[in-house]
């Protein structure tokens, strides 16, 4: 992952070459308590570090099952290394002086508030944060697998992903397919994830099921039309779960709640505009920037689209555009802080150090005669 030059002056080359940072530390977030920490230190260890893992003090068992793995897999013991625990534990990594950088997946507040305090005590950090994803649909889409695709993107995983698809900007005509989502949600079942046919499982607590449920009624009451209502779904045997199940909000504005915030549940808010260019500009104008999608049948509006959103990960007919590991995962504007992005080339960077080098060795013929004379055995 270097670079090198050579010959930049006689006998003189320039390269440059990656060294591990040292101890480094992640803080993962509880809706993917397994794979968020594999973004992490498989990376920080590959490129030569160290790591301390904070897992989410909600759903700490994954991380946990992870490090067996890893001492069954023969990782030197230290190498790989958990600290439980909540805001004092991430101010112990963000204030350690062995500590040089900080990796962190979650809400904004506590992104914000890592990037400011590890960048404070002059530490690396990434912070993949909050999201509004929006996606959308031109009136030439191919309309049952564009429903399906928005059905999964929205409801699936009940919403509580950063990559969840929240938001559907429908142009002109395809307005009129908010009805069939609608109805392709009502045929997800909510119930417990140990049941092979449950699409939509409880979300994280009773808190995130208040404040979903508030949100919706919020869209309700400042003009929105509620197509289908996900509160207090009926689960047998669950009576007190925190279930909300798949809700899909029409006749949305801007300036609405349920537009403004990332809901973080199974809810899909549908805004009508008349044109491309009027759904780049509404998408362009909300804060976040992890991800995007268009879905049209037109090579020329895609390629229009994927030029002028300010967005970035884009996908174009599929709703969750989330990169391979060879690539990276490359939120922009309010959804990402940091130096570097997660995983791929600049994963590398984020968790090595460059160090460039100017060697000059010049070619001395008569020394080298004198080195071949004296390293000469032919005669023995």
């Amino acid at each position: 992952m270097g670079e090198t030059v050579s010959n930049v002056a006689s006998g003189v080359d320039l390269y440059s070459i990656k060294q591990p940072l040292g101890v480094t530390a992640g803080v993962a977030p509880f809706n993917f308590p397994a794979m968020i920490p594999l973004w992490m230190f498989p990376m920080a260890i590959t490129c030569g570090n160290t790591m301390i893992m904070k897992p989410s003090d909600r759903t700490p068992t994954a991380t946990m099952q992870l490090m067996e793995l890893c001492n069954e897999a023969g990782i030197p013991p230290g190498v790989v290394n958990v600290v439980h625990g909540g805001k004092g534990a991430v101010d112990f990594v963000c204030d350690n002086a062995h500590v040089e950088a900080v990796s962190f997946v979650g809400g904004n507040a506590v992104g914000e508030y890592i990037h400011q305090r590890a960048t404070s005590n002059n530490k690396r950090a990434q912070c993949n944060m909050g999201a509004k994803n929006h996606a959308t649909i031109m009136p030439d889409a191919s309309k049952s697998a564009t429903i399906q695709a928005i059905s999964g993107a929205a409801f699936g995983a009940s919403g509580q992903r950063c990559m969840a698809l929240s938001a559907c900007i429908f142009v002109g005509d395809a307005y009129n397919w908010v009805e069939d989502i609608a109805a392709e949600g009502a045929k997800l079942r909510c119930g417990p994830g140990t049941d092979a046919d449950v699409s939509v499982t409880p979300v994280i607590n009773p808190e995130n099921k208040t404040r979903i449920n508030e949100i919706i009624a919020s869209a309700e009451a400042e003009g929105a039309r509620i197509v289908l209502d996900g509160r207090n779904p009926s689960v047998p045997g669950f009576a007190g779960g925190h279930f909300v199940g798949p809700t899909v909000i029409a006749d949305v504005t801007m300036d609405m709640r349920c537009y403004r915030e990332e809901i973080f549940g199974p809810v899909l808010v549908a805004i009508k505009a008349e044109s491309l260019e009027e759904a780049i500009e509404m998408t362009n104008a909300n804060p976040w920037g992890n991800g995007c999608a268009i879905f049209t049948n037109s090579g020329a509006v895609a390629r229009e689209y994927q030029t002028k959103i300010d967005v970035g990960q884009v996908g174009i007919n599929l709703p969750i555009p989330v990169p391979l590991p060879f690539f990276s995962f490359t939120g922009s504007r309010g959804s990402f802080r940091g130096s570097d992005h997660f995983y791929g080339k600049k994963g590398v960077n984020f968790y090595t150090r460059t160090k460039t080098i100017t060697s000059n060795w010049k070619f001395d013929a008569e020394q080298a005669r004198k080195l071949t004379i004296v390293g000469d055995t032919s005669a023995v």
